[in-house]
């Protein structure tokens, strides 16, 4: 078996707000994705609600070669929204947005989808990011699948972004992943024996008429129907550029850590999806506040204890793919708290200084907007 190229791309999707009212729009202005595509050459796409964008890297072959990519991808479409009096805000939910006044982009697929799924496709006011690692055999990117699972919540935890939603407090680092389970076909994956046996479950799902093709399979990883590549969907849009990069990074790290046990004719253990799904659960209600369970040792564990031995794991791939300063940034937001966190906290200060329950909210729009540009040439 030949090394995997453990190339790297990452797509991610923004909201939209309106510059005056920090709301998101009901409406793209018709000239705006016209000059990102202009601008972008095929990298940037419309998402199902209007008031989304979505950006996708080019297949990149280092991760410094994607957080290049990425980050002239979220300057160009922010300095367009700003020319069209908006604003760029990479969070996977909106402070006090209300799921029932957005509109629906026009576009065949999303129709489809709409009749398909109704209400719960309707309230997808939620934004994500998705990592792509290039790996060109078929049974080793179902069996990798199958291990990384294991590790899924710790990234969920590292990149929340999402704990408001209709102007409420949650309670949650990631309520989108709330809103997201609604739909079918979602969550932890299956586990497969071979890329046979997952192909013949895709087979049943397709001739079945539910589905048309593995696009439509909307699992936290999955093996991509358009790319050889084992597509990482499990974590909130990190709002910072460097935040986004240190997840992907670690997702890679991770696989190559895998591959080389498989080399060695070694495999991570394979976990129940119920204990997966378990540490899934606590990563979206605490982040990385209050641990995750060591599975091995049957109890909840520090997740900066846990973060530190993955980091070990993955000393020799973060070398090899050189990218040790971007997963070793993973300290430094266990230090200040990831987006989650900030949302909170800018909340709580504008209600103590006084504002009002509206303007506390504005507040959090105002940081996630400045935020997003941190980092951006």
């Amino acid at each position: 078996m030949h090394e995997p190229s453990f190339t790297v791309g990452i797509e991610e999707e923004y909201l939209l707000v309106d510059a005056r009212t920090r709301a998101l729009i009901h409406e793209a202005p018709p000239t705006m994705l016209a000059e990102c595509e202009s601008l972008l050459e095929g990298q940037v796409t419309p998402e199902f609600l209007q008031c989304q964008i979505e950006v996708g890297t080019r297949v990149c072959s280092t991760i410094g070669e994607a957080r290049s990519d990425l980050e002239h991808l979220r300057g160009t479409v922010a300095s367009v929204a700003r020319s069209h009096g908006l604003r760029l805000v990479a969070a996977s939910t909106h402070p006090f947005a209300v799921w029932g006044e957005q509109r629906r982009t026009d576009k065949e697929r999303y129709e489809t989808i709409e009749q398909d799924l109704q209400e719960v496709v309707r309230r997808l006011v939620i934004c994500g990011m998705h990592v792509h690692v290039g790996i060109d055999d078929d049974e080793l990117r179902i069996d990798l699948m199958d291990q990384v699972s294991y590790v899924l919540p710790h990234l969920l935890a590292l990149g929340t972004s999402s704990p408001f939603w209709q102007g409420h407090h949650t309670g949650l680092k990631s309520y989108r992943i709330s809103v997201w389970d609604e739909m079918p076909r979602t969550g932890i994956p299956e586990q497969f024996e071979s890329y046979g046996e997952f192909q013949r479950f895709l087979d049943v799902l397709v001739s079945a008429g539910i589905i048309e093709d593995g696009t439509k399979i909307w699992w936290d990883v999955r093996p991509s129907v358009r790319f050889p590549t084992l597509e990482m969907r499990i974590s909130d849009i990190c709002t910072r550029l460097e935040d986004t990069v240190c997840v992907a990074a670690l997702y890679v790290c991770w696989l190559r850590m895998l591959y080389r046990l498989r080399v060695k004719n070694q495999r991570w253990r394979r976990y129940p999806r119920m204990l997966i799904a378990e540490n899934r659960w606590r990563a979206q209600r605490y982040g990385i506040d209050q641990g995750l369970v060591d599975f091995g040792r049957g109890a909840i564990v520090d997740y900066s204890e846990l973060l530190e031995e993955m980091l070990e794991l993955c000393t020799e791939d973060a070398d090899a793919l050189g990218c040790t300063a971007e997963v070793e940034h993973a300290r430094q937001i266990i230090a200040r708290g990831t987006s989650a966190h900030w949302q909170v906290r800018t909340y709580h200060d504008a209600i103590a200084s006084g504002a009002s329950e509206r303007e506390a909210l504005e507040a959090v729009v105002d940081m996630l907007i400045e935020e997003t540009m941190h980092g951006i040439g």
